[in-house]
């Protein structure tokens, strides 16, 4: 059996974040279609390290390969000299279920994957036009999400917010180098980050709600994606009851965790209240946002179809090199 193994240097050579963007709007549709297969989540929590694991898998109908994902966060990683987030990949054969390949990417695809649905969400969700973005989280992800909104829309001003001064000061630094006509500018809060702004992205780790509703302006769309666990949480429900559009990645899953996962048990939306999964507006079976005065929310979980769809462009571009 020949197995191939792959490292993050020639995956991060291969792929880039505009192609992962039309891969996991790809992902998007088939899940949406029920043309893929998945099992739930498996979270794995190592408190006592301050660490998570998630395990994801998926099966696009149709494709060479189905793919099991094995993706971790140890925060107190940074502290050791260590990055926060690892993992890899592993494909297998569909037809046969022999192992194909392993993606030793070190948690990079996940980082992109994610970056992309959040890109793929403001694309339809958000307003054209873009002045401030708000940025909360100043980690890898937080970073990964606002290189992946530049592809499709543009900026002007970015505010930033995290419980860390340094993390903050360092993110502005960095994001800097990378958007030189960009103004970005390091937040005293999280409401400060966050009012002005026509669109806010969560990228943390939170288990406590950040974001609150009265900061939300009119047009505001909300990309979350931190909450990718039945603990976590980074928007007070009210904010998800104010919105006049709200959208998950996958129903049943932001019904399990999330945002619309807390929002539904403290009594503060019914089910009633989502307008649908982002997959059913890029088939054009759901309307996205109807007009600039409108607040939309999209609640990420994160989907193996997308870790799918990611390794499978991997592959993709092995075989062209």
């Amino acid at each position: 059996m020949d197995i191939k193994l792959y490292l993050e240097p020639e995956i991060k050579k291969l792929v880039n974040l505009q192609a992962a963007i039309e891969a996991v709007e790809s992902s998007f549709a088939a899940y949406s279609s029920g043309q893929a297969v998945l099992p739930g989540v498996i979270n794995l929590d190592l408190p006592e390290f301050e660490g998570e694991v998630h395990v994801k898998a998926a099966y696009i109908q149709g494709e060479e390969y189905y793919v099991i994902k094995v993706a971790s966060g140890f925060y107190q990683n940074p502290g050791l000299g260590l990055p926060v987030g690892n993992g890899l990949m592993l494909v297998f054969r569909a037809k046969t279920g022999e192992l194909a390949a392993i993606l030793l990417d070190k948690g990079y695809l996940t980082e992109l994957r994610t970056a992309a649905a959040g890109a793929v969400a403001a694309r339809y969700l958000s307003k054209e036009k873009i002045e401030k973005v708000a940025v909360i989280g100043s980690g890898v992800q937080a970073r990964f999400q606002l290189q992946a909104l530049a592809e499709v829309r543009n900026f002007k001003e970015v505010a930033v917010w995290s419980r860390n001064p340094e993390n903050i000061r360092k993110y502005v630094e960095d994001m800097k180098n990378a958007f030189p006509a960009v103004e970005f500018r390091p937040a005293a809060s999280a409401e400060e980050a966050v009012k002005g702004a026509d669109l806010v992205i969560t990228a943390t780790p939170s288990r406590q709600p950040i974001v609150r509703a009265e900061w939300l302006s009119p047009g505001v769309h909300i990309t979350a994606m931190g909450s990718d666990g039945p603990d976590k949480q980074e928007l007070f429900p009210e904010v998800l009851a104010r919105a006049d559009r709200l959208f998950c990645d996958s129903l049943a899953q932001c019904k399990r965790l999330g945002e619309v996962h807390q929002a539904l048990e403290a009594g503060l939306i019914e089910e009633s209240k989502i307008s649908g999964e982002i997959g059913e507006i890029i088939l054009g079976l759901k309307p996205g946002r109807q007009s600039d005065g409108e607040i939309s929310v999209a609640d990420l979980t994160g989907l193996g179809v997308q870790d799918a769809a990611i390794a499978s462009l991997f592959l993709s571009r092995v075989r062209q090199s």
